[in-house]
């Protein structure tokens, strides 16, 4: 499970003293046990890990254009390395040509006719592509496929 994965490694990252790593694994693991206490379920799905990840890496992804704009290096170096140590515990992302294809099937299956309709195919799409694309992108092939 995800959630072995992540213990494993934040023991490793200890041990080793890798200060970066400790801390961003020590912020998920808080934010799984604050999903765990919302929920009432312990331990959580791998698909609910992989949605928290998902939402950590576009707060992250957030701050750093916040600090883009504020030139804080520091803070941007800081945020940047946590993406990438979260992005290590998603599934490989699929491409656009994968993701059009779900999208295309989603539209058949949901009978959508205009974008009125894309709240169905999103529906549809996100349980998916959980942790192998970004909602956004979903949204933007899911707009462009739609009249």
């Amino acid at each position: 499970m995800l959630s072995e994965k992540i213990d494993e490694d934040l023991k490793s990252a200890m041990k080793n003293k890798k200060e970066a790593l400790t801390a961003t694994l020590r912020m998920l693991k808080a934010a799984i046990q604050n999903k765990e206490i919302e929920k009432k379920t312990k331990p959580l799905q791998d698909s609910d890990l992989l949605e928290l990840i998902q939402k950590q890496i576009k707060q992250r992804k957030d701050s750093i254009a916040d600090f883009e704009k504020a030139n804080r290096q520091d803070l941007l170096k800081k945020e940047t390395a946590e993406v990438g140590i979260l992005e290590q515990y998603l599934p490989k992302q699929l491409s656009d040509e994968e993701l059009k294809s779900i999208v295309q099937k989603a539209v058949l299956s949901a009978g959508a006719k205009s974008k009125a309709d894309m709240g169905k195919v999103m529906k549809e799409v996100l349980p998916q592509v959980v942790g192998k694309a970004d909602g956004k992108r979903v949204s933007q092939i899911v707009g462009s496929l739609l009249p």
